[in-house]
């Protein structure tokens, strides 16, 4: 798996699971439920991750619907 994004912005989590969905990509989504041991406050970002193989793919689909700012440097580009 590798990371798309770090956020605890629901709306944009859910857009991008609205795109990558439309692109035939799935995503997990890690941390989900940490906030609920943080006591609801919504402190730890939550991550999105897809296959390793569909990154390049997901990481397209993303930046041609702008969001590119939002995503995280990969492995191969850090």
């Amino acid at each position: 798996m590798e990371e798309l994004l770090r956020t605890n912005d629901l709306v944009l989590i859910s857009a991008v699971e609205a795109i990558l969905a439309q692109a035939g990509l799935r995503i997990f989504v890690a941390d989900a439920h940490a906030s609920v041991m943080d006591g609801s406050l919504g402190m730890l970002p939550r991550r999105v991750m897809v296959a390793r193989e569909a990154a390049a793919a997901a990481r397209a689909a993303l930046a041609e619907a702008g969001l590119e700012a939002e995503l995280r440097a990969s492995a191969a580009r850090a």
